[in-house]
């Protein structure tokens, strides 16, 4: 029994002894699947590295492949694994390579050459194709990258990949790493325009730092193209040219993810040019243009868009990625604006170093000039005026300024100071007309002039006293009219009164007036009714008269014929009586017959209508006959006295 126990303690002690011979001796090595193996070659008859870093050619020292998860074997006490992670770069970020072997960066030359470089899984092919040392051009994205860290150290955004450094590597990558942080290199650039955000309506400036140095004369690396992906290939941007140096193109809206190392970028606000102004562009950069501005313009060139210079063609209202490291853009109003020659009053962004003109009058008075201009500019000539003035601010006071400052105080000498106070409006007119030719030299629309009140210098009362004076005068001016107009009050409130009175008695002079006009009415219709009444009565009148007098007529022939007999028998009887008393009696007889008449014919003694014409009546022929009777008796007495 102790035989079988002494074996298989022989048994265990020689697979312990074997087991410690092999993992002491490095035949057996597990690497997990989430890692990779760099071998190390501790022996070799080929001998030890003699140039580089990795063995290319079986010496002894670290290999350039590298062994992936699972068992490998290897011969006894001849190498070395040492397991690292994988390089894993998360989703939106950047990592950077460092070579730690290969050939040295040329002289200017900042960051390693990429072009013959697929990418950085193969070191032999890196090696072998010229791979440079030091930090790489080509960056690597999110995902999981199988890299030999022996040769390669990758800096992500959370760690370090690579096999045990010395503290000056340590120091270095540090170093780094502070510079990237401090670029935000491990994020794209992400330019984008929100809405009410402070970052809004930016545009970023590149500028590079690897590549051939600028040209003489050049501020900014002139635009190669769209080759190089927004300067996100390295290779491909200097392989079209481009240099290094704060670049002329910029870059918009997108995400860009740019080696840090390569190239930096700056955050600039957008160009905005608002409705009522243009944008001249001055631009640094460009090619040598030909002046465009004619022959007449002798103030300096105007260059067509891309050269340096003055752009002839002004920009318009608009949003503008515009590079101000490649100029600048001066805004121009084409709408009308106003220069203020006022203390403390602006009417424009121009005026306000813009002080009253101090005038001396015919009469040595000092008054200080208040005024204001109104100015417009051709949108089609900003250029010009930008070209010869350099801003509309230097042109106001450098040109204008003194320009209407100089017009007035001419004026001014050649009138007394009341006559500058009541020859303002002539002034004013004047001063439009002889100004207007005036601005139109500068390339200006003089538009109106308008002339404030003079007033004095602080201190100074005389002006005062001249004022109060004219004050007094015009108040007295004001006093007389006032009594005349007063007096016209007056004569206007009697007539008011008046006719108040009127319209309160309106009622009773209406009523009045309407009976009136009725009695009038009523009087023509009762003249129109004693007319129409005489009429009626003047035919009735004479249709009785006619009855009458043919009734008349008749019984008057009748009477007569009655009377005639009875006459004619009383005659007979007179003579037959022949006496004293014969006369009397016929007459009583005839008298009392021609009363039984005019009863028994019921005729009125007297008719009642007189109408003209002989002796056609009874009464008439009685008359007569009683005449003839009489005219008889009294010739009868005659004859009897003689």
């Amino acid at each position: 029994m102790f035989t079988l126990l002494g074996s298989e303690v022989t048994v265990v002690v020689c697979i312990l002894v074997i087991a410690a011979l092999v993992k002491f001796s490095g035949a057996i090595k597990y690497i997990p699947n989430d890692r990779v193996g760099v071998i190390e070659k501790l022996w070799s008859s080929s001998g030890s590295v003699q140039n580089g870093l990795l063995a290319l050619n079986g010496e002894a020292g670290l290999q350039p492949e590298l062994r992936r998860g699972g068992f490998h074997f290897f011969a006894p006490f001849q190498y070395r694994v040492h397991i690292h992670p994988m390089v894993s770069v998360t989703q939106g970020t950047i990592a950077y390579v460092f070579a730690r072997d290969g050939l040295d960066l040329p002289a200017g030359q900042t960051l390693a050459d990429n072009s013959r470089i697929v990418d950085f899984r193969n070191v032999r092919d890196f090696l072998r194709d010229g791979g440079q040392k030091g930090p790489q051009r080509m960056v690597l994205r999110e995902g999981t990258h199988i890299i030999n860290p022996a040769l390669f150290v990758v800096m992500t955004e959370e760690t370090t990949y690579s096999m045990s450094l010395d503290a000056l590597e340590k120091a270095y990558y540090q170093q780094m790493r502070g510079v990237l942080d401090e670029r935000g290199g491990f994020k794209p650039v992400v330019i984008k325009e929100v809405t009410g955000s402070h970052d809004s309506d930016q545009l970023a400036v590149v500028t590079v730092q690897d590549g051939p140095g600028l040209l003489k004369d050049e501020l900014l690396a002139p635009d190669v193209g769209d080759s190089h992906n927004a300067f996100q290939e390295p290779e491909k941007f200097l392989a079209a040219g481009g240099r290094r140096g704060r670049q002329e193109r910029v870059l918009v809206e997108g995400t860009y993810f740019i080696n840090r190392l390569f190239a930096t970028v700056e955050f600039i606000k957008k160009t905005i040019i608002p409705v009522g102004f243009v944008g001249v562009v001055v631009s640094y950069t460009g090619r040598v243009g030909t002046d465009l501005s004619g022959t007449e313009y002798s103030h300096g060139e105007l260059v067509e868009t891309g050269c340096r210079g003055v752009w002839r063609d002004a920009l318009m209202p608009g949003k503008y990625a515009f590079n101000t490291y490649a100029g600048k853009i001066e805004l121009v109003p084409t709408t009308n604006f106003v220069l203020m020659w006022k203390s403390g009053e602006s009417g424009s962004n121009f005026d306000k170093n813009l002080r009253e003109i101090t005038l001396i009058t015919k009469d040595a008075f000092e008054p200080q000039l208040p005024l204001s201009v109104v100015v417009h500019i051709d949108y089609r000539k900003a250029p010009m005026v930008v070209q010869r003035f350099g801003n509309v601010a230097q042109l106001v006071e450098q040109t204008l300024d003194p320009m209407v400052s100089s017009y007035f105080k001419n004026v001014s000498q050649t009138k007394t100071f009341i006559d500058l106070i009541q020859s303002r409006s002539e002034l004013q007119n004047n001063a439009s007309t002889d100004m207007k030719q005036r601005f139109q030299a500068y390339s200006l629309e003089f538009q109106e002039v308008l002339i404030g009140t003079p007033k004095p210098q602080p201190g100074d009362n005389k002006i005062e006293d001249i004022m109060a004076q004219l004050r007094d005068r015009q108040i007295a001016r004001e006093q007389v009219e006032t009594f005349a107009q007063k007096q016209i009050a007056a004569d206007k409130q009697r007539e008011l009164n008046e006719a108040e009175q009127r319209a309160a008695k309106q009622k009773e002079l209406t009523g009045s007036l309407v009976d009136i006009s009725i009695k009038e009415n009523q009087g023509s219709a009762s003249v129109k009714a004693a007319e129409k009444r005489r009429q009626e009565i003047e035919a009735l009148a004479q249709a009785d008269k006619f009855r009458q007098e043919m009734e008349g007529a008749g019984r008057a022939s009748a009477i007569r014929s009655v009377g005639e007999a009875e006459a004619a028998a009383i005659q007979a009887k007179s003579e037959a009586m022949q006496g004293e008393g014969a006369d009397k009696q016929l007459m009583q007889t005839v008298m009392l017959r021609l009363a039984e008449a005019f009863e028994t014919a019921k005729v009125p003694l007297v008719p009642q209508v007189q109408m003209g014409g002989g002796d056609s009546n009874a009464f008439g022929t009685l008359m007569g006959l009683m005449s003839a009777m009489k005219a008889g008796e009294l010739t009868q007495s005659i004859n009897d006295k003689g």
